[in-house]
């Protein structure tokens, strides 16, 4: 039995995700021994640049598509012109667009996830500790910014009947979400990424992806006879 495999895809927020406490680690360990958790996070990326990878990540010729698929862009997208980050900018129609393009497989299950939030002051502290006084005080990034790229994110989830986890939404339901979910304003604490790791386990089983109904790749050892044990892998 081959055993399926589930794709990361997206910035560094997907990269991150293997970090001790992040939310890629946790999914594996959620899946372990019945899906491999793939992870092509690649800090700095936004949609635009994310196109490039689709036939590399998603290759036309293989032979079986992911069974799952989490596609984790916008922060970057969302970054405003005429700041430090503005060569990764790309308008937000094109990123909804992007977001459409990336959808490459109607034979695998994705899962749209929107940019988190995030907290200026966060980002502006982040910066201090970096480059002290010479720190830019005009944010890279904006919560209401990344609330826009997560709307269409949304819409574009409804539109083509696929899966979306509104995570800009759900952290801001905590009272001091800016701390407890962010370490820098704009990347995941252990809490934060404990969030995304129970939306994105909910919205799998709410698809009938229940680990504990998944079959095994090789017997549970309880099974080997060992007196016997070819029979277990006949």
């Amino acid at each position: 039995m081959v055993r399926p495999r589930m794709v990361l895809f997206g910035d560094s927020i997907t990269e991150q995700s293997f970090r001790p406490g992040g939310w890629g680690a946790a999914l594996a360990d959620t899946y372990s021994r019945k899906a491999d958790v793939v992870v092509r996070g690649y800090g700095g990326y936004n949609t635009r640049w994310a196109l490039f990878l689709l036939h590399q990540i998603f290759p036309l010729v293989e032979l079986a598509p992911p069974l799952a698929t989490t596609v984790f862009f916008g922060a970057n997208d969302a970054a405003l012109l005429g700041r430090i980050g503005e060569r990764q900018h790309v308008p937000v129609a094109e990123y909804k667009e992007n977001l459409k393009k990336i959808d490459c497989s109607k034979s695998m299950l994705i899962v749209l996830i929107t940019p988190p939030p995030i907290d200026e002051d966060g980002r502006e502290r982040f910066a201090r500790s970096l480059y002290g006084e010479e720190a830019r005080k005009l944010p890279e990034r904006t919560n209401e910014m990344a609330g826009v790229y997560a709307s269409q994110c949304i819409e574009l989830a409804r539109e083509m009947n696929i899966h979306c986890i509104d995570i800009w939404s759900k952290m801001q339901e905590t009272t001091g979400w800016q701390k407890l979910y962010l370490s820098d304003g704009l990347h995941l604490t252990p809490e934060g990424n404990a969030v995304v790791h129970k939306e994105v386990v909910q919205t799998l089983r709410s698809v009938g992806l229940k680990a504990e109904e998944m079959p095994y790749d090789f017997p549970h050892h309880s099974r080997i006879d060992g007196s016997c044990p070819e029979k277990a892998f006949q």
